[in-house]
């Protein structure tokens, strides 16, 4: 007896292959919409497709967005600051790699960041049109940020954060005699008189 599958629509096959992650979608109109995405390359069109947390598909424009949080928990009766984002800048220099970023968004308030120095940060505008950083305070209940290009007005880079050079090993020289001991050990001349 055979038994017949339902077959996935091409949708619900995307949505099973990638790795989705809990993120807290915020829109310039200044609410908030939880869900999943993938890690990356989740723009299509100018838009994201957002997974809501009924199942449904819900495509948001880029241009709607301000930030996509990437976060541990929803915190659902948080209608405020459901991500946890408090600190928006570093009170020091950062002590992770990356490029030190200030960004100003089309709303007039800043978030500095770190973003990658690797391949990542070109495909990030490339293939998601934005930025990902790591917010200044990654024990906060957001752990990464996606910012759209569009979303962004001004983009300072404060520095370039690497960490210090190791030093080539020196091979160890052998211990020297102090200048004294060298005195007493060289040979006299036979022929010199003490004063």
């Amino acid at each position: 007896m055979a038994v017949s599958h339902p077959v996935p629509s091409p949708l619900q096959s995307q949505a099973m292959s990638n790795s989705r992650k809990k993120v807290i979608v915020r829109r310039f109109s200044g609410d908030t919409l939880p869900g999943y995405l993938p890690h990356a390359s989740f723009v299509r069109n100018q838009s994201l497709d957002l997974l809501d947390l009924g199942g449904r598909i819900i495509p948001l424009p880029l241009n709607d967005i301000k930030t996509v949080s990437y976060v541990r928990d929803f915190n659902l009766s948080d209608p405020v600051n459901p991500e946890r984002l408090t600190r928006r800048a570093f009170l020091a220099r950062p002590r992770s790699e990356g490029l030190w970023l200030r960004l100003t968004f089309r709303s007039g308030d800043q978030l500095e960041g770190l973003a990658p120095t690797d391949h990542t940060l070109l495909d990030a505008l490339a293939d998601d049109a934005g930025l990902f950083l790591t917010p200044p305070d990654t024990r906060s209940n957001t752990q990464r940020l996606y910012v759209p290009r569009a979303a962004i007005t001004e983009l300072q880079l404060l520095a370039v954060i690497t960490t210090p050079s190791r030093r080539a090993a020196v091979a160890p020289q052998p211990a020297k005699e102090s200048l004294q001991e060298e005195l007493f050990h060289l040979p006299l001349d036979p022929t010199s008189r003490p004063n």
